[in-house]
Order: structure tokens, then sequence, then C-alpha cells
């Protein structure tokens, strides 16, 4: 026990006592507060037409930022990365048929074949949330001098124009060979006359 403990009266456990309802007091705020943030988020999902047009903004802004400001263009090639990974998650199957090809084909192959809706690896809000999420990181990033890295900025664009295009190419011969589209429109309804 030391001298201001001694002198108030206070033992190990009385403090033990207070940091113990500190630490629960807020645990109970913290959730509280993701509460609130999922309740907002939750709000958000069906309006997907306002949240893409909020992300523009957000990207708009960061662009004017790193405009002005002439720099942190290795952040943004980090960020366009970033972005290049979830793109192909997004445009990605859940299930791989290259993986299921041994099975046999698992998307319809004709008219009469069972509908299945294009499941993705990663669902449109989950998308949305994270290049949110990713331009807001990166926005805050530059108001630190520490990541400006200074670069010469045309190579890393023209490094990321190649690779988006590599993995594009890529990503769309894989949706050919495996016939699906990674934006359906629900069941396609055929003229046929049941007799």
């Amino acid at each position: 026990m030391n001298l201001s403990q001694a002198e108030s009266g206070a033992g190990p456990s009385a403090m033990d006592a207070v940091g113990s309802s500190l630490r629960a007091a807020i645990s109970r705020w913290e959730l509280a507060v993701w509460r609130q943030y999922q309740h907002v988020l939750d709000k958000w999902t069906p309006h997907v037409g306002r949240r893409w047009v909020g992300l523009l903004v957000v990207a708009l802004i960061y662009a004017l930022r790193v405009y002005l400001v002439e720099g942190f263009y290795l952040v943004s090639y980090g960020l366009g990365i970033y972005i290049l990974n979830l793109l192909i998650g997004f445009l990605s199957p859940q299930v791989d048929p290259e993986i299921l090809d041994a099975e046999g084909p698992t998307l319809p192959s004709s008219v009469n074949d069972e509908f299945r809706p294009f499941v993705r690896r990663l669902p449109e809000f989950k998308f949305w949330y994270s290049i949110t999420k990713a331009f807001c990181v990166v926005f805050v990033m530059t108001f630190f001098s520490a990541f400006d890295v200074p670069v010469f900025w045309p190579i890393l664009l023209f490094y990321w124009v190649v690779l988006f295009t590599l993995t594009m190419r890529r990503q769309i011969s894989h949706m050919i060979k495996y016939k699906y589209l990674p934006f359906s429109s629900g069941k396609q309804v055929t003229d046929q006359h049941v007799a």
C-alpha cells in the first residue's frame, strides 16, 4: 500500500473496484456507440445510389486535396491497389467455378436449368463500405507529412494502369470461360406456350 492510499484509507480492493467499474462504464459506452454506428449503417444499406454518390463526393474531395498539396502519390497508389483488390472480389463469384470444374458445371447451361443468382465473393455493401473507409483513412493520412514520400507519379500511374488492364483482362476471360456475369437482373423469361 502506498502513502496516498494509506492516507485516504482506501485499500487495494477499493482501487480495484473503482478500476473495474470504470472499465465496465467504458465498455457500456463503447457498446452504445457501436450499436448507434451499426444502426446508421443499417439505415444506409437500401440507399445504393445515394451511398455511391456520397463515395464519389468523398473521392473528389480526396483527389482535390492531393491535387492542391501536390503530394501523397504513393498513398494514392496504395489506395488504387487496394480498390483494385476489392474490385476483383466484387466481380468474382463466391464459389470459384475453376475449383468446381471437376465436379461439372455449377451455373445453368440451358434455359430449362434452375436459376441461380450470382453470389459475389465481396457483397456490394461491403465493397462500398471498404472503399469509403479507405478514402477516409488516406484523407487523414494527407495531413501528416511522414506519408508524403517523394516519387515520380507518372511511373506509378502508368504501372497502376498496366496492372489494372492485365487484371481486368484476366477477370473478363475468367467470366467468359465460365459463362457468368457479375450483374444480373433476375431470371430470364422466355415466351414458351404451355400446351
